[in-house]
């Protein structure tokens, strides 16, 4: 091809997959105005104003990252569980946060895994001697929270009392446990978030808008040029405009925002009139609609078509009567929404693929492009339907390590079903369009991550893979987080390719990632070099390594390489 004369930015020396049918891969990538301006030979390359010589390291269109709770994040004012394994160790973790912060009133653990106590639930009396302020402890998903005895009194739960931003476990006597199911989904309601503003100083507006800064730079440090924040409540729309009105998303956000499963159409009117009217640019659009068909497995809350094999007689439940998502989904397609709806069980899996089916059919609708996330326990007879309906599946491939399921979810779903967990291979061999992410931050964002978890099935000590025949190549992993991604969200001709003409999203990576697919072990140890979004370098290694911002995120996300657990 011809070279124009002149680029802002030359990526050259490069081992570049442009996942471009025409021209698959090239050495150079130039970059004018915001777009792809040159693929091909470095030899042919047009000079440019800047231009970066990557010593044979590999460049892919940017990361688009289709499930990362941008609001959820960490928080510096709780203390991380990643890696407590034993409950000695959560406990000292509490301990010692409640011991050097007496300024705090509730002392908040993060990212507990549900094995913690071998055999049961944790409970508020595995807490009790740490502290006398209340304790809220939120599990890896995000969908259990474990409380103790002081905060059980607090929020009046010891008095018999709900609360609404969860479901309160009681024993045969009617007492609470200290356990809570059906948080996430029932926080992100109106009532719910309000609740929890009122109750817990963990998500006052002001620690969720820092979590989203923070989410946000690690974005970009980590390669990712597209991120999709897949629950967004009405009320909480304008933490996302605050950070765009200063300039403050340096990489693409979709928001999806959050339908609770009870909400009446007037409701989806509100979603409507906030979608149509909302401020958006090239960094920032609001459109999908994030539902829920089920909860999650471990709790034995995700909705089984046969009985849990450890809970005989119990199947879990949907997250509303049935008949009641067909109904919601096929409005919201009436009304011209894509959704993107959670589903863990085989049941609420084929909840949602009826209701996508039953929507286009009574709409006449086509290439809405639905999606289903998670998709961790998939019958057979349901596989061929995501590739015939056109439902993206949008899954994430360190769920299935097994650091974070042994113990609970396979125990849950028994050995005979294990060969329905994470189809990657098989939904991706089917033809279905399946677009990867990180669900940050139930699993880390770092895509290096979720390329490992994909090649191995193992956990990040390389120990005790499992469901060997569902692993992909590297090739097919990056093509999950780029060309997938872009195709699940209609921005197939702008992003997830290099090529003439479209946005230039890209990253560098540290070395050529391919190099490294017969020891995924090493792809742990790159990096992204470089991250440019719209043409504009966001992130380069070298350059940020000395902003103490964004080397504490860093620091923060690489500490989870050195563990077992999440």
């Amino acid at each position: 091809m011809t070279a124009p004369q002149n680029a802002d930015l030359l990526l050259t020396g490069a081992r570049v997959r442009t996942f471009d049918d025409a021209q698959p891969w090239a050495e150079a990538v130039g970059v004018t105005e915001g777009r792809i301006s040159y693929v091909g030979p470095a030899a042919d390359a047009p000079a440019a104003r800047e231009t970066r010589d990557l010593g044979g390291a590999l460049v892919t269109p940017g990361i688009i990252d289709s499930h990362n709770h941008l609001l959820l994040g960490f928080d510096p004012d709780a203390v991380s569980l990643e890696g407590a394994e034993t409950l000695e160790e959560v406990r000292r973790r509490i301990r010692d946060l409640a011991e050097r912060r007496p300024d705090l009133d509730w002392i908040c653990a993060e990212n507990a895994v549900y094995s913690i106590v071998p055999g049961r639930r944790p409970n508020a009396a595995d807490l009790a001697g740490l502290t006398d302020r209340p304790v809220f402890v939120t599990t890896y998903d995000q969908h259990s929270v474990w409380l103790n005895d002081a905060a059980l009194r607090l929020l009046g739960i010891a008095d018999g009392h709900d609360i609404p931003w969860g479901r309160p476990e009681r024993d045969d006597a009617g007492g609470p446990t200290g356990w809570v199911t059906d948080f996430y989904t029932s926080a992100m309601t109106t009532a719910g978030l309000a609740g929890l503003q009122r109750d817990i100083p963990l998500y006052s507006p002001e620690r969720r808008y820092r979590r989203l800064l923070g989410s946000l730079a690690l974005a970009t440090a980590s390669g990712i040029t597209t991120v999709v924040e897949p629950q967004v409540p009405l009320a909480e729309l304008g933490l996302l405009d605050r950070a765009r009105e200063r300039g403050l998303l340096s990489s693409r956000v979709i928001a999806a925002l959050f339908h609770p499963i009870d909400a009446d159409a007037a409701f989806r009117r509100d979603l409507r009139e906030a979608v149509d009217g909302a401020t958006t640019d090239e960094r920032l659009r609001f459109g999908p609609v994030k539902l829920y068909a089920d909860d999650v497995i471990e709790p034995h809350t995700a909705w089984m078509l046969d009985d849990y094999a450890n809970r005989p007689g119990h199947r879990g439940h949907p997250s509303a009567p049935i008949g009641e998502l067909t109904r919601i989904v096929t409005e919201l397609d009436r009304l011209g929404f894509q959704t993107h709806t959670h589903a863990t069980g085989d049941g609420g899996i084929r909840l949602a693929l009826d209701a996508i089916e039953a929507a286009a059919r009574a709409n006449g609708t086509r290439d809405r492009r639905h999606g289903i996330v998670h998709v961790e326990c998939l019958h057979p007879d349901d596989l061929p339907r995501f590739a015939a309906l056109g439902i993206t599946a949008a899954m994430q491939p360190r769920h299935c390590s097994p650091d974070l399921v042994a113990g609970t979810w396979m125990e849950n779903v028994g050995e005979q079903r294990w060969d329905r967990a994470w189809r990657l291979r098989s939904l991706m061999e089917s033809g279905a369009h399946v677009a990867l992410s990180s669900d940050w931050q139930v699993g880390e964002m770092d895509p290096l991550v979720g390329f490992y978890s994909a090649l191995t099935r193992a956990g990040l000590d390389g120990r005790d893979a499992w469901t060997p025949a569902e692993r992909i190549g590297l090739d097919d992993a990056i093509r999950g987080y780029t060309r997938e991604g872009a195709w699940a969200w209609h921005a197939e001709d702008d992003l997830g390719v290099l090529r003439v003409g479209a946005k230039a999203d890209v990253v560098a990576w540290s070395a050529d990632l391919y190099e490294h697919e017969g020891d995924p072990a090493a792809l742990l140890e790159q990096r992204a070099a470089l991250t440019v979004v719209g043409g504009e370098i966001v992130h380069d290694a070298d350059r940020d390594a000395a902003a103490p911002e964004q080397h504490d995120a860093l620091t923060h996300c690489s500490a989870a390489h050195s563990t077992a657990a999440p």
